[in-house]
């Protein structure tokens, strides 16, 4: 008899395990969403999604007539109407979990971008890994219509591209819906998002000889980063900004930095490798803030002939131009951090409340103003470990005529 309930039991299990999913859809039932661009015109949200084409994405030959994405556009008083509307025009139910990329209209940005993000963060089907950008001097829409050269689909293009300049260039970073949020509801840092132009003719960008020529593309730019007070954006920095930010919060993997040399012409050093850390001390109610940055680097060109690597003192002088360049460009942040914005873009705040909590309960209503008139001190420690794969520029080698 117990043999008999066991295998029941058993049989019982089986069956609601192999029941499958009850809400399951079907791939050809589904729109598939890469990206997606949300705008403000006339009091209503304009939302822009960019759909992949399974067939055409899949296929190996090209027939060169049709794009291999579709982009929809609908409006309504919120996200989630707008969303919907779209099934009035598409015959696929938008599917969002795949998400790579929201582009945000500047408009819509400096308005205020708290709604919006309700709906991305409660949507049970969207994931938080996409990264968010905003649209510069144009509209989210645009962005998402551009066609792109080397990937077929413009949000992935988008999601790479971001992902490899934060790396590679630095003066942008990438920031997903949680980095966002978490930036926003904080008292002690403020938001910021990097931003993406078109570089030519939109009209031209939106058609398929965009990608069927070598130069003279419109084409899709990351520049500059947004900075946010509350949720509202308040402006831009420029890209020696962005890099000094992006230096302060120990963001930079890698990118370039140009010394001048004594005669005509520069070096080039690879930034290899960075830390930066921001604090902040209270000393009689009055606070001050240091940011810290040590990085390493390698020559990585060399274009002077006054420049002699086989010298003992040679490596450190370019040392502390290297530094004095970084130190430049974070100062130079902090000050339209603090002057043009008011905006705490390093996490002072945070460190405050960290370090002294005591003052932060009673410095947070205003910091802002606080903030804008407290003190930086930057320290910034380079070393050069490499020279590359030869010692004496061959500039040096050759005889003046």
């Amino acid at each position: 008899m117990k043999r008999k309930i066991a295998i029941l039991a058993i049989v019982i299990s089986m069956a609601v395990l192999l029941s499958g999913c009850w809400n399951r859809k079907e791939l050809d039932e589904l729109g598939i969403v890469l990206g997606l661009g949300i705008d403000k015109v006339d009091d209503e949200y304009l939302v822009t999604l960019q759909v992949v084409s399974p067939g055409d994405v899949a296929s190996k030959t090209s027939s060169g007539q049709r794009t291999p994405f579709v982009v929809y556009q609908e409006k309504g008083e919120n996200l989630f109407e707008a969303i919907r509307r779209v099934t009035t025009i598409s015959p696929r139910k938008m599917y969002l979990a795949h998400l790579r990329i929201v582009i945000i209209g500047e408009e819509l940005a400096r308005e205020g971008i708290s709604e919006a993000l309700d709906f991305l963060s409660r949507d049970h089907q969207l994931r938080s890994d996409y990264f968010i950008a905003v649209s510069k001097e144009t509209r989210a829409e645009h962005v998402l219509k551009i066609l792109t050269s080397l990937e077929n689909i413009p949000a992935n293009k988008l999601y790479s591209s971001l992902e490899t300049s934060e790396k590679a260039w630095a003066p942008t970073f990438t920031v997903t819906l949680d980095d966002l949020i978490a930036d926003l509801v904080s008292d002690g840092i403020n938001a910021k998002l990097t931003g993406v132009i078109i570089q030519g003719d939109i009209q031209r960008g939106e058609h398929l000889e965009n990608v069927q020529q070598t130069k003279d593309r419109t084409e899709l730019k990351y520049e500059g980063i947004g900075v946010f007070k509350g949720d509202k954006l308040a402006g831009w920095l420029d890209e020696d900004e962005s890099k000094g930010l992006t230096y302060s919060l120990g963001e930079v993997e890698s990118t370039i930095v140009k010394v001048k040399c004594r005669d005509q012409g520069k070096a080039g050093i690879e930034i290899v490798r960075s830390n930066g850390e921001i604090k902040a001390q209270v000393n009689n109610e009055i606070p001050k803030g240091t940011i810290t940055v040590q990085a390493e680097g390698n020559v990585g060109e060399v274009e002077c002939r006054s420049l002699d690597l086989t010298k003992a003192n040679t490596l450190t002088q370019l040392e502390k131009k290297v530094e004095e360049d970084i130190k430049t460009k974070i100062e130079k942040t902090v000050s339209a951090a603090k002057e043009k914005y008011e905006s705490d873009l390093f996490g002072f705040g945070e460190a405050l409340h960290r370090s002294h909590p005591d003052y932060w309960k009673k410095a947070k209503k205003e910091w802002a103003h606080r903030f804008a008139e407290m003190p930086v001190e930057v320290k910034v420690n380079v070393t050069i470990r490499g020279v590359g794969t030869i010692v004496d520029s061959p500039l040096n080698k050759m005889k003046d005529e």
